[in-house]
């Protein structure tokens, strides 16, 4: 006879910053908590070689470092967390339960947040891949201070892109903004401070075509023009892409509702539409996307299931 997987109390898919403390929190209201992840626990933190903005830290910490406290922190006060256990399907069934799948095994659970985060959109483009993390960053926040009086560019037109480039200038001595039409999609005040910044060329109609190196950092960016044939080559020390965010949605699809652009919908404590599902972090449609207000999230998020699996 088949034996039936035990019953989680609150599973926790992805082991970033809002799955990690959704993950604290979870265990700390003394109910059974598992965080699946399906790479390193951190989330894209690792990634970065420097946090320089998450509070408690004024000299700043190693990214892989800072996501392994979160993970650490977690599993002092009781959480579970399973590395390299990637969660591909969710659904409920009618007595409430839900079953996560994954490549190898089911597990059952009354309550899940989902917290799987986004991936920043990228260029696809030449170097972009050889140079991340050495000369091309997807965050002005966290890096721009590594570019004190360097040369820097940004791709994208949209508010995000002319706002970060307005930021960067505080650091960077020269600020290209690139964009592949005639005119920005960002808002008009935000266009006019960044048009009224004398650190900032614009460099319109234009797409970046290939990142270029020296082998350990980024040394230029090679550029087309979008109305006329020929190129052109410009020296730099860093790009940062502005080009979006992809939110990591594919367990939700069909499970609950998404926004137009692919974010769960949750209400300002992580609820979502299906009883005893929640969700945290960037794959949720947060205006800010950092550390620390990702953090927030998933506090809020695992206090709401504490609340549901109370009254269940």
């Amino acid at each position: 006879m088949e034996t039936m997987p035990e019953i989680i109390d609150l599973a926790i898919v992805g082991g970033g910053p809002a799955g990690l403390t959704a993950g604290l929190y979870g265990a700390r209201g003394a109910v059974r908590t598992v965080v699946f992840e399906r790479a390193m626990h951190g989330g894209q933190i690792i990634t970065t070689d420097w946090v320089e903005n998450y509070p408690a830290f004024p000299q700043g910490v190693n990214g892989a470092e800072l996501g392994q406290l979160f993970a650490d922190q977690a599993t002092a006060q009781g959480a579970d967390i399973k590395m390299f256990v990637e969660i591909t399907h969710i659904e409920r069934r009618s007595d409430g339960i839900f079953v996560l799948e994954s490549a190898d095994e089911s597990f059952l659970a009354r309550a899940v947040i989902i917290a799987t985060g986004s991936v920043p959109r990228k260029l696809h483009i030449a170097g972009e891949e050889e140079y991340a993390g050495r000369g091309v960053s997807w965050c002005a926040t966290c890096d721009a201070a590594f570019y004190r009086e360097k040369i820097v560019a940004v791709v994208g037109g949209g508010d995000s892109a002319i706002e970060e480039a307005n930021y960067l200038t505080k650091f960077a001595r020269k600020v290209y903004i690139i964009h592949r039409r005639d005119s920005l999609r960002a808002t008009a005040v935000i266009q006019q401070r960044a048009f009224d910044n004398p650190k900032i060329e614009f460099l319109l109609s234009y797409v970046p075509t290939e990142i270029l190196g020296n082998g350990s950092k980024v040394t230029g960016l090679k550029l087309e023009s979008t109305k006329a044939e020929g190129e052109r080559v410009i020296e730099l020390d860093g790009v940062f892409e502005f080009v979006g965010v992809d939110p990591i949605n594919e367990i939700a699809q069909g499970l609950t509702p998404l926004t137009d652009s692919g974010y769960i919908e949750t209400s300002q404590n992580g609820t979502t539409k299906i009883p005893g599902l929640f969700s945290a972090g960037d794959v949720t449609n947060t205006t800010l996307k950092q550390v620390v207000t990702a953090a927030g999230k998933g506090a809020s998020a695992a206090f709401a299931a504490l609340h549901y699996l109370e009254n269940e």
